[in-house]
């Protein structure tokens, strides 16, 4: 006799479903996002070790603007999801236009800014001699694919809002293919070193930025909603933005300053830790994909209304999460001993890169809840607490980052300094999670 499933298991499964809908093509749309870097990382490595610590340098500081203008992908996906649960997908759109032309006006600004600051922001790093001139090429480059980049990035806001995380995978599969064939042709095929490499990433990342401008503009057609920008749109877009660039500056303060205590270190050491660092953040976007669906779950939950379906979902999404954590964190230990051989570094950067991917792969049990408790807050709209408990948990981490310097410690103490703030941060979320205030239900949060 077959036993009919209950309530609760029907519902479960219909969750998990739901999750594994919008994560799993999530998942492979933000894995092929830092495979720009791996990329570049892989080939530029074979250059040397001053070309890698130079693209290091650069990819942080390009890194720190991503995540400054995150808010156009996060702050969209949560506000066109909210209309979508409230069944305005008109409405919707207009939103996420909005967003598209916002990006746009800011990339353009960041090239006029960025081209003549380039040797500042550099210097900031306190990269070596050796290190500088390999960072300003790459940086200065890559400043002309910024307005594809964030272009992108508020596209892909939109098409997760409604609830669409496979396109966004399609493209990126794509771009990362012509991005890792470009740089190969551009610093090989040519020999134009680390400018090769950037180039290729700019001319990929336009290319991508242009195709998901026009799967938005078809949405657009086909619900009859007008193109043209909206200027009380944009001041919206701008300032619904304001918290979650307070919450991600936050993020970056850390990232940043990890990065200028390994490049204090000296060469061998930034090297490492700039491998270190993008095979943490390939993991960190790859988990990440849970707390995309959060984002669009959570906000369609509630605005429908229904904030006990928003509880539920955090529920069942962070104990992926944590499953997903510990996988990763198996699978890097796993393949450790092989990682260094594929980035082409010198045995004293081997050295200190593997001591580190043991901290880092311990750390992905934490980063898993944290990263779906994160992206749930933003996709309910909880943005002002977000962006306090990033100054608290920044707070907790730059004392530990400041001792490791002082101190002389190595890489393997600066990791586990980034290790003691990811558990402040998933303190702070788990505590916020727990309870109600968060819920606020509508298709516009008050």
């Amino acid at each position: 006799m077959t036993r009919t499933p209950t309530p609760h298991k029907d519902a479960r499964r219909a969750q998990d479903r739901e999750i594994w809908r919008l994560a799993l093509p999530a998942f492979g749309a933000l894995v092929a996002e830092p495979l720009f870097l791996l990329t570049d990382s892989a080939i530029v490595g074979h250059l040397g070790t001053a070309p890698l610590g130079g693209l290091g340098v650069a990819g942080q500081a390009l890194g720190t603007l991503l995540n400054i203008c995150v808010f156009l992908a996060y702050g969209t996906t949560a506000a066109v999801a909210r209309l979508i649960g409230a069944g305005d997908t008109g409405r919707a759109i207009r939103q996420g236009l909005d967003g598209i032309w916002l990006a746009t006006g800011i990339g353009l600004l960041v090239i006029l800014a960025g081209w003549p600051l380039t040797p500042a922001v550099v210097d900031a790093f306190g990269a070596s001699a050796a290190v500088t001139p390999h960072a300003e090429t790459y940086l200065r480059i890559s400043l002309l694919g910024v307005p594809g980049m964030l272009v992108a990035l508020a596209s892909t806001g939109v098409l997760r809002g409604l609830q669409d995380t496979r396109t966004p995978l399609a493209v990126s599969v794509a771009t990362f293919a012509a991005n890792a064939a470009l740089n190969a042709v551009f610093v090989y095929g040519l020999d134009w070193g680390i400018a090769g490499s950037a180039w290729g990433t700019v001319l990929a990342q336009t290319a991508g930025g242009a195709v998901y401008v026009a799967t938005v503009v078809r949405a657009a057609h086909r619900h009859g909603t007008p193109l043209r920008p909206d200027l009380a749109g944009l001041r919206a877009a701008a300032k619904a933005g304001v918290n979650l660039v307070v919450r991600t500056l936050t993020l970056r303060v850390v990232l940043v300053a990890g990065t200028v205590v390994a490049t204090a270190m000296g060469d061998d050491e930034i090297a490492a830790y700039q491998v270190g660092f993008q095979v943490w953040w390939f993991l960190a976007l790859a988990l990440d994909a849970i707390a995309i669906a959060g984002q669009a779950i959570t906000g369609r939950c509630l605005g429908a209304g229904d904030a006990a379906g928003a509880q539920a979902a955090t529920w069942r999404m962070t104990q992926w999460g944590l499953a997903a954590g510990v996988g990763f964190g198996i699978l890097l230990l796993a393949v450790r001993p092989w990682l260094p051989a594929l980035f082409g570094v010198e045995p004293h950067v081997r050295s200190l890169l593997l001591s580190t991917l043991v901290v880092v792969a311990l750390m992905q049990i934490v980063a898993g809840p944290v990263y779906v408790l994160d992206g749930v807050l933003i996709g309910a709209g909880d943005l002002r607490y977000l962006a306090a408990a990033g100054v608290v948990t920044t707070a907790v981490f730059l004392p530990a980052a400041v001792a490791v310097r002082l101190a002389g410690g190595g890489l393997v103490a600066l990791w586990l300094a980034i290790g003691l703030w990811m558990l402040a941060r998933l303190a702070t979320l788990a505590w916020r999670a727990r309870g109600a205030a968060w819920l606020v239900t509508g298709a516009v949060r008050g």
